[in-house]
């Protein structure tokens, strides 16, 4: 049963040890790197990151793709920085942002399903569109100085004296553990997995792939639009080019923690877990001082080849296991 499991889990396994890995590498080259507050800076930096990755791990396990997300948390942040400019109720803005977001995610998945657009096509389209309302609202980098914005941003959780969270983290756990719950204990979580292992069979057995899809992708984007609420929150300002190229790193960090790009398998806390350790190769640079942070995308693209490469080796020697137990048979 054990050796089942570890069969079953074995890509999150490795992501997990991986992260584990390079933090005691860290710990065992750099004075003060095993402080535990370097590891809550972490989820602090990136909390933003990881409510994106969720939506994107579902889009991929799905079969799917999207390439709007970053732009859609950039335009998330001048969208808010505008409304917020000209007095509206900050309530009032994050909701809306929500609801935009999400409606979009829900247009696009139309499209894809309905229209048989690929993904690509149909997510480079809201990427096109989200990024260009960024500079129609302004070329300029406009700042976010609401007081209820501002309480957030600064506000800490206090886990100890020497010891806290933000505000933002709480959020993007709070989404890793309901959506981590929604995967594996739901029909909807089901029904993801059935759709991207085969969406034609799926259709033959009487699942909803219409409303999965569709919801899947308003869940991508109401993922997107709240983590540019929570990217707001970390750099209280609104500007056109911001995040360019975040739905790479998502995507990243989803192959990172085991999710196929073919669909139909992926964890949410194994995204998590990617994220986390692209945030530990930026703190390693860091701490090493004289490096530039541009190694960090090569060191990303090198486990990135590693992961695509391992996970092909597992998908053939299980297929290859299928064929001699069909030949057996």
């Amino acid at each position: 049963m054990i050796i089942s499991m570890l069969k079953k889990n074995f890509s999150i396994i490795v992501t997990i040890l991986l992260f584990v890995v390079l933090f005691i590498a860290g710990a065992a080259t750099y004075k003060g790197f095993l402080n535990a507050q370097v590891f809550l800076n972490l989820l602090i930096d990136n909390a933003y990151l990881i409510i994106v990755a969720i939506g994107m791990t579902f889009v991929l396990i799905s079969g799917g793709i999207d390439i709007s997300v970053g732009s859609v948390v950039a335009f998330v942040c001048m969208f808010s920085a505008h409304l917020l400019q000209k007095g509206w109720n900050p309530v009032a803005v994050m909701l809306l942002s929500l609801t935009v977001g999400t409606f979009g995610g829900f247009i696009m998945g139309y499209m894809i399903h309905c229209y048989e657009v690929q993904p690509f096509i149909a997510t480079l389209a809201g990427q096109f569109l989200y990024r260009g309302i960024c500079y129609v609202i302004s070329t300029e980098s406009i700042s976010i100085t609401n007081p209820t914005y501002s309480f957030i941003a600064n506000y800490q959780i206090r886990l100890a004296p020497k010891m806290y969270i933000s505000i933002s983290v709480v959020i993007a756990l709070l989404m890793v553990a309901v959506t981590a719950i929604v995967l594996k204990y739901t029909k909807f979580g089901r029904n993801v997995y059935a759709i991207g292992g085969n969406e034609h069979s799926a259709g033959l057995m009487g699942l909803p792939v219409a409303h999965v899809k569709i919801s899947v992708y308003a869940l991508s984007g109401f993922c997107a639009a709240l983590g540019g609420i929570v990217f707001s929150f970390y750099t209280l300002s609104g500007y056109g080019l911001q995040n360019i190229g975040l739905e790479m790193d998502a995507i990243a960090s989803a192959v990172i923690g085991g999710t196929l790009l073919t669909g139909g398998v992926g964890t949410v806390i194994g995204s998590m877990f990617g994220v986390l350790i692209q945030g530990i190769i930026q703190t390693i640079i860091i701490f090493q001082g004289n490096l530039s942070s541009w190694w960090t995308k090569v060191a990303v693209a090198a486990l990135l080849c590693l992961f695509v490469v391992l996970q092909r080796v597992i998908e053939t020697k299980g297929q290859s296991v299928k064929q001699q137990k069909k030949a057996a048979v």
